[in-house]
This record gives C-alpha cells, sequence and structure tokens, in this order.
C-alpha cells in the first residue's frame, strides 16, 4: 500500500474542531498525485500527453474524528483499472497516529484529453506505466459498465 503522511492543520479543521469533509478529499487527493508522480505519472508528463485525471465520485465512510496536530497517514491502493487505462479506482484509508483507521474512500476516475475535453485511453507508454501499479487483494479490470454501477444520471432544474 502507497501512503503519505500528514498532519492536521488549523485550516484545516472545520467548525467542530475537528478535520473537515473537504480536508479529507484534499489529503486524498494530494496522495493520489504523489502516487501517480512515483509512478511516472507527473504532472509534467501528463501535461506532455495532454492529459489530465478526472474524479467520477469519491464515497468517503467516516469512522472517527481526528483532530489539530494529529499525524495521520492516508493508504492507496489501485483497486480497479480498464484495459485501456482510460478508467482506474482506488481505495483510500486514513489512519491516526496509532495505525487506527479513522475513514474510508472509493473513487472512481479516468483520464481525459484535456485539450479535447474527452475521455481517452492511454498511450502504450503510459500504460505500461500503469501496469505496473501495485494492486488491492480484490483488483478487478474495469469495463465501462463498472461506471455506471450507481445508475446517477444528471436531473437539471425546470426553469
Amino acid at each position: 500500500m502507497f501512503t503519505k503522511q500528514f498532519e492536521i492543520r488549523w485550516n484545516d479543521l472545520d467548525a467542530n474542531k475537528h478535520l473537515a469533509n473537504s480536508s479529507y478529499v484534499n489529503y486524498m487527493s494530494h496522495t493520489r498525485m504523489a502516487f501517480f508522480e512515483k509512478y511516472g505519472f507527473s504532472l509534467a508528463e501528463i501535461s506532455e500527453h495532454n492529459l489530465a485525471p478526472v474524479v467520477f465520485y469519491e464515497h468517503i465512510y467516516y469512522f472517527k474524528e481526528a483532530h489539530l496536530g494529529t499525524p495521520i497517514s492516508v493508504g492507496l491502493e489501485v483497486t480497479g483499472l480498464s484495459e485501456d487505462g482510460m478508467f482506474f479506482s482506488i481505495d483510500h484509508n486514513l489512519y491516526d497516529e496509532n495505525g487506527k483507521n479513522i475513514a474510508h474512500s472509493e473513487m472512481l476516475g479516468a483520464w481525459m484529453d484535456f485539450k479535447l475535453r474527452k475521455l481517452t485511453a492511454l498511450n502504450p507508454e503510459l500504460m505500461k506505466r500503469a501496469n505496473q501499479f501495485p494492486k488491492s487483494e480484490n483488483f478487478k479490470v474495469l469495463t465501462k459498465a463498472d461506471t455506471r454501477k450507481y445508475q446517477k444520471r444528471p436531473v437539471d432544474l425546470n426553469l
């Protein structure tokens, strides 16, 4: 499992004086980008290929509060990757300084060509790197159907 350490800062807190929802998301995003950089998907590298990662969803389950000054670790496991590399799924677990699991998140993302503004497969060079990602015990090959498993569709306002 890939991990990244953080110390909770005062601006990471909410009105209840514990780690804010948005901070969990920021810590997980930062961890993902550190992971991608380690495996050859740095911002400079993906920019050369006109790629940007996009998030379809992040489901977060909170188990325990975290407070100011507390060191936490954010774990990352790749739980899925499509055959063409377009789609990826990642599980995050957040742990306190004693290794207690304080939160869990499941996210689904994809790669977007940021010039065309369309989802895109990875080229062979990047796909070779993605295939080197360490995989979770429950890893699966993702299909487009996996991106629709919750059947959420936009519902517009009738203005």
